[in-house]
């Protein structure tokens, strides 16, 4: 292979995602991992890419915002690249109401996501009747239906990055020499070690766990309720997920959390009643300090960069965090907001 221009440790979604950016600009990258495609959290199965609520607006918001619009166009090259579905559809999601002062809340949020979703999502409230079945249990009759929410499944989409950026000529290997430009995206274990190397706290890892389900809905808006995720994936599965656990002795053992998660799961949503369960997993998510992304040059080593942190919301920020990274790295443009970046620890 040519010489290595950018050198990519991680190869989950903010480390492909980083990497096929600088390739799709000219650069020749290597991502080295030795977990492989997705071994870490990004290799889940949920998949929600759901927006934050509209209203109190920030840079983590919008910077989220441009990344779920870029997202069609984004995953739709990256499928032609590489030849993988990654299991992408700007499917909505439906959220039951409580009580009227939750629907005057929401009707708000409708007129405010008006103006801040540039009338290219909606935030829309509806009948749970029209949805028949699929509808989750609402005590007023009544849901919230966003469109900007979409799904994919997580280890198809990482595969997916995987094989446009092999098919574009760039290397994946679980070691081989650093070359060109490096960045570390090496998701709670690289919080860690940046911890300890600061000497004070710049994020940790929290567990989750999650369960997949057989139950062919695919074609229907994900759900959302008593802060449970169910997204119907195009493979004929639906995901449920999942705990947040601070302290765990096993980063990768399922116990009577999810068996509890998935009860909820069940009642909230009737519909999934008796969908019999085909796999249980559990893995730990990157959660930097302030719960955004952490991007931008190694406080260690100037020479270095920083991808981490997408906790929760990573297939959702992976798009713009691309676009950006490769600015900074290649252009040497910094568009990094200021609650993202490393200056900031």
């Amino acid at each position: 292979m040519a010489m290595i221009d950018v050198t990519v440790r991680g190869a989950g979604i903010f480390g492909l995602a980083v990497a096929w950016a600088c390739q799709r600009r000219g650069a020749r990258v290597r991502v080295i991992d030795p977990r492989g495609v997705g071994g870490g959290a990004s290799g889940g199965i949920v998949g929600a890419l759901a927006p934050h609520v509209p209203e109190t607006w920030n840079d983590k918001k919008a910077f989220q915002l441009d990344s779920l619009l870029m997202a069609p166009a984004f995953w739709a090259e990256v499928a032609a690249a590489g030849g993988a579905d990654p299991g992408y559809l700007q499917s909505g999601r439906l959220q039951p109401i409580a009580d009227d002062a939750a629907l005057a809340m929401a009707q708000t949020r409708g007129r405010t996501a008006q103006t801040l979703w540039q009338g290219r999502a909606a935030w829309q409230i509806l009948p749970a009747a029209d949805y028949g079945a699929w509808a989750p249990v609402s005590a007023t009759g009544w849901l919230i239906h966003d469109t900007l929410t979409a799904r994919l499944h997580p280890r198809r989409a990482t595969a997916a990055l995987a094989a446009a950026i092999q098919a574009g000529g760039g290397d994946i290997s679980p070691d081989a020499p650093e070359a060109g430009q490096v960045v570390e995206a090496t998701g709670y274990e690289g919080l860690v070690a940046l911890s300890t190397a600061l000497d004070r706290k710049i994020g940790d890892g929290v567990k989750g766990q999650a369960a997949l389900l057989r139950h062919d809905a695919r074609s229907m808006p994900q759900l959302f309720a008593d802060a449970i995720h169910i997204v119907p994936h195009a493979d004929g599965t639906v995901a449920i997920g999942s705990t947040s656990e601070n302290q765990f002795d096993d980063p990768r053992s399922t116990d009577a959390e999810l068996e509890d998660i998935i009860a909820r799961a069940r009642a909230a949503f009737p519909v999934i009643a008796d969908a019999p369960v085909l796999e249980r997993w559990a893995g730990v998510r990157p959660r930097a300090r302030s719960r955004a992304p952490l991007l931008g040059p190694d406080p260690r080593d100037a020479m270095r960069f920083i991808a981490n942190g997408g906790f929760k919301i990573g297939y959702g920020m992976a798009p713009k965090v691309g676009e950006v990274m490769a600015d900074l790295i290649l252009d040497g443009r910094d568009n990094i907001p200021a609650g993202f970046h490393t200056r900031s620890l």
